[in-house]
């Protein structure tokens, strides 16, 4: 499979909202039109702190995206990365494209001058925990929230 990843693009919100549709399913929750619209135009606000990648083939098919975000934190000098989503089509699984999605997130978060990228992810979520093995130590943290 011929893989690019480059970031999200206006003529490709249809696509990008099928997929995020499909990711709000997969976590089996809902959200209003409007917040993923202002999600949307977050992503493509080249002055707010919200990067939106995509995964394209070579017929410009959308295979998955990826979003994330910079933060200060107390413990370094650097920010840290926040990947907070990561999906990829159903037909994409398996294909390396999640993997090239995090490698992404990875090397912009290396020019940006990050110390660190993290992520969540459900327990139950044990596909997606084989592949994140792979790229990325597992840390005993637990969420909390309210």
């Amino acid at each position: 499979m011929s893989l690019k990843i480059r970031p999200l693009e206006p003529n490709d919100k249809d696509q990008w909202l099928a997929l995020w549709k499909g990711y709000l399913a997969y976590y089996k929750t809902e959200i209003s039109d409007d917040v993923s619209e202002v999600t949307w135009q977050r992503i493509l606000d080249k002055n707010f702190n919200i990067y939106g990648h995509c995964a394209v083939d070579e017929t410009g098919k959308l295979l998955g995206f990826v979003h994330f975000l910079y933060h200060p934190v107390t413990w370094s000098k650097a920010s840290r990365c926040y990947l907070e989503d990561l999906f990829t089509s159903t037909d994409a699984r398996g294909k390396g494209v999640g993997r090239a999605m995090i490698n992404a997130v990875y090397q912009a978060a290396d020019k940006h001058g990050a110390d660190q990228v993290y992520w969540l992810t459900e327990d139950y979520n044990t596909t997606a925990h084989m592949l994140y093995d792979k790229v990325a130590k597992r840390t005993p943290f637990i969420k909390y929230a309210r």
